[in-house]
């Protein structure tokens, strides 16, 4: 179980060392591969010493698991690599790293659960001057068909050197019973502006948390109550559920290279909240689609631009294409929210009870000013 590392590695193996991150990417050892010494694992799997796998310090009851391991009848596959972290009972993983103060960043990292329970990840950053700025991630709901689903959380740097921390907050029974933690991510966020081409901030979606290359299956924006700080510059989450970022790599989308599936009903709401002139025409375009992945049937996406609304109905054969929307409405109020959401709750027709949904993309708000539209 144990693997020789890189010069770099054997030597902070057994201390909780602080190294600067990539700019894009995992954390050092951030997918788990390099692990504890056969000496630093009892029972197979557990995690007997604090600094026993590199970079990272540990606490509670940890397990390190490799791909293909046997829970009684369950298979546990980790996503990417060999090995994964469980955190059990009370257990967390921490790591320190080099940030810049005062920047914007996004952390991705991909859960799944493993018993009936209901399992959430709680996840920080240390120092934060902000009271109560953590997210607590429920990862019980799978989105994906694979077990496996990839989340975000957005937060600002106070300081130059931060610790990063992943913690099981729930105690059960079984002390094992825990989710499993693999490929830890950072990306540093820049926020868009609005343009005289378009009145919304990253209204193409290009700007979004980081994605994992050799993943297919996105990664979750977590609501608002979630998380303060929307890895989705410009936009928040204002629901229950999450919301997926989707790419070009693995998904059809309808415009660049990155889009937004609402895979909630209407539980997932995207929201932006845009300044407009009180008396003034606007127009809203957008486009409206389905990713490719088999989310077959009778879509339909909702737009509200303050208090008017439109329904868009898209057929969807699931195997990718889009087509044009738009919403012309006259501005109120010196502030408009801008609102998406789905009518409908759709699964995946792979019958892997997989949550999906439309896809939406392109969104642009422009001033009509008495043109013809």
């Amino acid at each position: 179980m144990y693997k020789l590392t890189a010069l770099l590695v054997l030597l902070c193996a057994g201390c909780h060392t602080s190294l600067s991150a990539p700019t894009d990417g995992l954390l050092p050892n951030g997918n788990f591969e390099y692990g504890p010494k056969p000496s630093q694992i009892l029972k197979g799997t557990v995690v007997t010493a604090h600094n026993a796998i590199p970079n990272w310090e540990t606490s509670g009851h940890i397990e390190y698991i490799k791909s293909g391991h046997k829970q009684g009848d369950m298979l546990l596959v980790v996503p990417e690599g060999g090995f994964a972290i469980r955190l059990g009972n009370d257990a967390s993983i921490k790591q320190k790293i080099k940030v810049t103060n005062g920047g914007f960043y996004s952390i991705t990292f991909s859960a799944a659960h493993t018993c009936a329970q209901e399992e959430t990840v709680n996840i920080s950053v240390n120092p934060n001057i902000e009271k109560q700025d953590f997210g607590i991630i429920p990862v019980q709901t799978t989105y994906s068909n694979t077990g496996w689903d990839s989340y975000s959380w957005g937060f600002n740097a106070f300081a130059d050197e931060i610790e990063v921390t992943i913690h099981n907050p729930v105690v059960e029974e079984d002390p094992a019973c825990g989710p499993l933690i693999d490929s830890v991510a950072l990306k540093v966020m820049e926020i868009p502006q609005p343009t005289r081409a378009n009145l919304l901030k990253n209204g193409d979606f290009e700007e979004g948390p980081y994605l994992f290359p050799n993943t297919s299956w996105g990664v979750l924006i977590p609501p608002h109550i979630e998380d303060d700080h929307s890895p989705l510059p410009g936009w928040i989450i204002e629901s229950l559920k999450a919301v997926k970022y989707i790419d070009s790599n693995h998904y059809t989308v309808p415009e660049g290279r990155r889009a937004i599936e609402l895979v909630a009903g209407k539980e997932s709401e995207l929201t932006q909240v845009v300044f407009t002139k009180p008396g003034r025409r606007y127009a809203l375009t957008f486009l409206v689609g389905d990713s490719n992945n088999g989310c077959q049937g009778s879509l339909v996406v909702e737009a509200f631009a303050g208090k008017d609304t439109v329904k868009v109905p898209y057929e969807s054969k699931g195997k990718g294409g889009f087509k044009k929307a738009r919403l012309l409405f006259t501005a109120v109020s010196p502030r408009t929210r801008i609102m998406f959401l789905s009518t409908f709750y759709t699964m995946s027709s792979d019958h892997s009870g997989s949550l999906c949904g439309p896809v939406i993309d392109d969104i642009k708000l422009l001033g009509i000013r008495g043109r013809r539209v």
